[in-house]
C-alpha cells in the first residue's frame, strides 16, 4: 500500500510539473503573436504616436478625427480624451519624468505640452524653420528629439528640445527621417529614413549633442516609421505596407519579423503590467494592435524608476 502511495503522489507531481511546462510553454507560443485591440476606423488613417503614461494607460492621435488624441483603456474601447486647439494636428507623443503629455504638432511647428490632471494644452517649443515636426522620442533627463522630414523634397533633419523649450538643430541634409529612438543608456540615438529605408545610429554625448553617424541596418524593400527599444536595446521597427515590425539588435542584426493583421504599421509603444505588450498603430485600419514581447520597454522601465 505504500508503494501504491508514492506511485500516485510521483504520479500527481509528474501531472502538475507537466502542466506548469504546458503553461510555460503556451504562453512563450503567445509571444510576438499579434491582435486587434480597438475596432476598425475607431482612429483617423492619420493613427500615430501610440504612448503609455506611468498608470499604463495608453493614448493615440487621431481618434475619430484629425486633431484629437485618443485614450484606450485595456478593453480596447477608444474615447477622446482631447482635442488639439489651433488646427494642431498631432503626430509622436511622449510622456516626461513629471508625467507630462508632449505631442508633436507638425502643422504648427510646435511641441505641445499637456497638463494630464487639468487637461490644459500650452506650447512647450516652437520652431518655424522645421518641416514638422513628426516623430519624438526622449531621453532619461526629459530632452526631446525630433525627426523632421520634408516629404516633397525627400530630405530631413533632427532636432533636440530641451527642458527649458530651447530647440537645437543637430543634423541636416539627410533623407526622409521618420522614426526616431534613444537606447537604454543614453548613449546612442537612432533615426531611420522612410524613404530611403535606411536606419542611422550615432554617438550621443551627455550633454545631447551626436556624432560618429553611422549605418545600422537597411532594407531592400517597403518603408519604415515608427520605432521604439527595449531594456535590452533591440529595435522595434514599424515596417510600413509590408506590415511587419522587425526587431534588430543594437548591432543591426535583423532578429525577426512580426506579422501584423494591418499593412501600415505607423508606430509602436510598451506597456502593460510589465511593460511586454506592444501596442502598434494601423493607417490602413485606423485601430491598433497589441503583442506580447519577451522584454520590457526602454521608456516603460525609465518611468517605472521615475515612480
Amino acid at each position: 500500500m505504500k508503494h501504491l502511495y508514492l506511485m500516485l503522489f510521483a504520479l500527481t507531481l509528474m501531472t502538475l510539473f507537466a502542466c506548469k511546462g504546458a503553461k510555460k510553454m503556451s504562453q512563450a507560443e503567445e509571444l510576438f503573436k499579434s491582435s486587434v485591440l480597438t475596432p476598425a476606423k475607431s482612429f483617423t488613417g492619420g493613427v500615430e504616436g501610440p504612448a503609455v503614461d506611468k498608470a499604463g494607460v495608453l493614448y493615440a492621435v487621431n481618434f475619430a478625427k484629425e486633431g484629437t488624441i485618443g485614450i484606450i483603456p485595456q478593453t480596447g474601447q477608444p474615447s477622446l480624451f482631447i482635442e488639439l486647439p489651433n488646427k494642431s494636428i498631432g503626430n509622436g507623443i511622449r510622456f516626461n519624468s513629471k508625467g507630462e503629455m508632449l505631442i508633436a504638432d507638425y502643422t504648427n511647428h510646435n511641441i505641445l505640452k499637456v497638463d494630464m490632471a487639468t487637461k490644459q494644452i500650452s506650447v512647450f517649443a516652437h520652431e518655424p524653420s522645421m518641416s514638422q515636426p513628426n516623430d519624438i522620442a526622449i531621453d532619461s533627463k526629459d530632452r526631446l528629439y525630433a525627426s523632421d522630414p520634408n516629404w516633397k523634397s525627400g530630405t530631413g533633419a533632427i532636432w533636440r528640445i530641451d527642458t527649458n523649450g530651447k530647440v537645437t538643430l543637430l543634423e541636416k541634409n539627410m533623407g526622409t527621417t521618420n522614426g526616431i529612438e534613444v537606447s537604454p543608456d543614453d548613449k546612442r540615438l537612432y533615426v531611420n529614413e522612410s524613404v530611403q529605408r535606411k536606419v542611422w545610429v550615432y554617438d550621443l554625448s551627455p550633454g545631447g549633442q551626436i556624432s560618429n553617424k553611422r549605418l545600422l541596418i537597411g532594407f531592400p524593400d517597403f518603408g519604415m516609421d515608427g520605432m521604439r527599444c527595449d531594456t535590452e536595446g533591440n529595435l522595434y521597427i514599424t515596417r510600413h505596407g509590408k506590415g511587419t515590425i522587425a526587431k534588430v539588435s543594437p548591432e543591426g542584426k535583423l532578429l525577426q519579423e512580426l506579422i501584423l493583421k494591418g499593412k501600415k504599421p505607423s508606430n509602436i509603444a510598451f506597456g502593460g503590467t510589465d511593460g511586454r505588450t506592444a501596442y502598434t498603430t494601423l493607417q490602413d485600419q485606423g485601430n491598433i494592435e497589441a503583442f506580447r514581447v519577451d522584454k520590457p520597454g526602454r521608456e516603460w522601465e525609465m518611468q517605472k524608476n521615475n515612480h
